[in-house]
């Protein structure tokens, strides 16, 4: 069972998933998608750790920020 926070910051990435991403052109440069990445980070790392994680591949999604395959650590 997960934790509380965990599981509000999970769905919040999924309502984003479900809801807005539809809507915008496909145009992540990682693999896995950086809300799958965070999901996962959520998931296996809590939501400190996780959410430090997900932070910062967020931050590093720019023309100039990397590109390719990029699993959660």
């Amino acid at each position: 069972m997960r934790k509380p926070l965990t599981a509000a910051l999970v769905a919040l990435v999924r309502l984003y998933q479900y809801a807005i991403s539809p809507l915008l052109p496909g145009a992540c440069r990682f693999t896995p998608t950086c809300s799958a990445y965070g999901v996962e980070a959520l998931e296996r790392h809590g939501p400190w750790r996780g959410g430090l994680l997900t932070l910062k591949r967020f931050l590093s999604c720019h023309p100039w920020g990397g590109h390719g395959h990029d699993p959660v650590p």
